[in-house]
């Protein structure tokens, strides 16, 4: 039963340190959408754009938008995962793709 609970308790760990700050959810995420050399090497900075058209948008959802510096290019598309959509669920963030738009 220990064990259970250590492997638990590891786990609920390591979720809340890749969900801790805006930055780590968006490479959480670009990670575990397939591209992991390209959650630890690009730049994230923030969305100028989308966060000021969207204005009222995200802060009704608690959200802002980032950008990656150098990102990814999806294999079926040939197109930029560049724009991520951050929300803050308590003290977590939790990344969604945003897309061009």
């Amino acid at each position: 039963m220990k064990k259970w609970i250590g492997i638990v308790s590891a786990l609920l760990l390591l979720f809340m340190v890749l969900h801790r700050t805006p930055h780590m959810a968006v490479r959480t995420k670009v990670f575990f959408m397939g591209y992991p050399a390209d959650a630890f090497t690009t730049g994230i900075v923030d969305d100028e754009y989308h966060n000021e058209v969207d204005k009222e948008k995200f802060s009704s959802l608690n959200a802002k938008a980032y950008t990656l510096t150098e990102p990814p290019v999806e294999k079926a598309t040939q197109g930029e995962l560049r724009n991520y959509l951050v929300k803050k669920v308590g003290f977590l963030y939790f990344a969604e793709y945003y897309g061009e738009g």
